[in-house]
This record gives C-alpha cells, structure tokens and sequence, in this order.
C-alpha cells in the first residue's frame, strides 16, 4: 500500500493559519482549486486591493493590523458601492515563513472575517524575495442593477462624507517622526496612528449608500483627488467648503496651532470613508438613515456644472489653489 503524498510546506501554511478562517462551505475547507458563491439573486460587486511593505504599511508595523488593513480597505470599496460583504480570496507574498508574524496575523483576519460576514473563500501564497505583499479581492451583494458608481453625480446635488478626513495621513506623519510627531501629545498619536493603520470601513452604510446616493466612492488616495476622478467620469465639477470638511479633534488642533495645513489632509491618502453625491430631496433621509447606523456624515459642497477640477474654497469664499490633488502611486 503507497503511503499518503506528504503535504508541501505551502498546504501545511494554509492548513495550520488559514483554513480555519474558511467557514463558508463553498471554500470546501481550502482543498479545492476554486470556490464557489452560492447564488441568491444579488448582482455580485467584486474590488481587488492590494497593500505593499514600505508604500502601504511599514516593515514594522504589527502583523495583525497590516491583516485588518488588507481587508477592510477592500471592504471600504464594497460599501461604498452600496454591497454587503459576501467572501474574499487572498494572495500573501512572504519572503520566510515566521510563525511569531503569521500567527498574529491569520488570527487579526479571522477576527475581521467574522466581524464583517466576510469569509475567506481561497487564494494562493508565494515567496517573494521582495516587500512582503498582500492581495485581498473581495466579493460583495447588492441588489440588482442598485450598485452605486463614481459617474451619477448630478448639477445641484450635495456633497457629502462619512467620518473625517485627514488622521491616516497624519498618522503616517507620526510614525515618520517630524514636527507631527513632536505636536502631537500621546493620546493624539495614538489615536492618529490607529488610523493609518487599521481603516474603519463604513460596512453599516452600504445599504443606504444603495437606496439614496446617485454617485460614491469610497477616499482612498485623498479626499482632492477622489473627489475629481467622481466629477470627472460624471462630467460636472464641484465646489467644496473647506470649512465643512469634517476633522477629528487631534487634526484640528494641529491645523490651528499651524503644525499642518488643511491641505495636507484633503489630498492625504488611506481616509477609507465614502464620498458621495445625495439629491438635495434626499439629503434629510440620507442623513437620518446614517444616524441610525451610527455613521457620521458631514455635507462638503455642491456640484455644479463644468469640467474643472473641483473648487476648494476658505470661510471667505476664496479658492485655494492645491499644489497636488491625491496620492499617486506613479
């Protein structure tokens, strides 16, 4: 009688970190080469992100929020697009296999992946004699034909946004050392920094963003930038109230005592709140709707006709000209 093909070093990782994470049976416990999404009548929505050593998180970031992160950014841009989360599939790079970092890891993603409804269904892990890589495509529901695009902003309507703007770049501020750094007391860091690295998707809202918004994305790259790549594939421009963008304590004190400007934290990157554009007729349930799922919401500006890039103007109504609008990774 032969004896049993030993398992490779790749399937005793998978068996002993991940398949424990595959609680839905169409990931048939991670011993197939696919999985399978029951149907159930929902459009399914589908986001790729991937997050990389050194551009997304730092090397010395703890493993089990670089995990939450990979994630949660795709969840972001499932909510944004008004779908539940359904399943994931996840591809790791590795440069070694380090118990004392996956451990902490796989456990963070299994916590995520039962938080959010969102289990693992398969993926692939490789060597990499690179920065330690981590891809996550995550599947979503959504009603058919209710998902919501970047392209159905409309003359008239408002802009608004989830959450405040700015503390992931700060954050990042913080762990590069610097005037951010030094301005900010402990508890400000802290919280900063928990920003950066663990997103808080707005899963709550993917429901709502369905039933009332004509166009939403969620702020990844800055709140500038997204900002004009909605307008631009809408064909309308914007013009947004500086002072109504909304800041969490810390960041307004840094920006009042003049550590940073405003401008840092509009086209700073990793906010993961969603932008989007309500019918003036919708704005009170729209923001009704958000309070009940404790979500806040904050009204930035207007859309208006044009193709300009979008208008940011101060508390007397002057533009202010921005040197850069986003985060771009070329």
């Amino acid at each position: 009688m032969a004896s049993a093909k030993p398992a490779s070093g790749e399937d005793s990782l998978i068996a002993r970190y991940f398949r424990p994470l595959a609680t839905d049976p169409g990931a048939y416990s991670l011993d197939d080469d696919a999985a399978a999404l029951k149907p159930s009548g929902d459009d399914i929505v589908v986001t790729m992100d991937a997050i990389v050593e050194g551009v997304h998180f730092l090397a010395d970031d703890p493993p089990d929020t670089v995990a939450r992160k990979a994630l949660r950014v795709n969840l972001s841009d499932l909510a944004a697009k008004g779908a539940t989360p359904a399943g994931f599939v996840l591809t790791l790079a590795l440069r070694s296999v380090d118990e004392a970092w996956l451990k902490p890891f796989a456990a963070a993603l299994g916590e995520d992946a039962s938080q959010f409804g969102c289990p693992l269904l398969g993926g692939d892990t490789v060597s990499t004699p690179g920065p330690l890589m981590i891809s996550v495509t995550a599947f979503g529901r959504v009603p058919p034909g209710k998902m919501v695009h970047r392209s159905g902003a409309k003359v008239g309507e408002r802009v608004m946004v989830t959450g405040t703007i700015g503390d992931a770049a700060l954050g990042l501020a913080v762990l590069r050392g610097g005037k951010v750094h030094a301005a900010a007391d402990t508890a400000a860091r802290e919280a900063l920094v928990g920003r950066y690295r663990i997103p808080q998707p707005r899963v709550a809202m993917a429901e709502i963003i369905s039933e009332y918004t004509s166009a939403s994305m969620d702020v990844s790259d800055g709140l500038a930038g997204d900002l004009a790549k909605l307008c631009r594939v809408s064909g309308v421009s914007a013009v947004i109230d500086l002072a109504q963008v909304p800041l969490s304590d810390s960041a307004r004190d840094l920006v009042s005592r003049g550590v940073v400007g405003l401008e840092t934290l509009i086209v700073g990157g990793d906010d993961y709140e969603i932008l989007c554009t309500i019918p003036e007729d919708r704005v009170e349930a729209f923001e009704a709707a958000a309070q009940r799922a404790g979500v806040a919401l904050s009204s930035i500006g207007t859309i208006v006709t044009g193709s300009s890039i979008p208008k940011f103007v101060n508390d007397e109504g002057k533009e202010i000209a921005l040197e850069r609008l986003s985060y771009s990774h070329f």
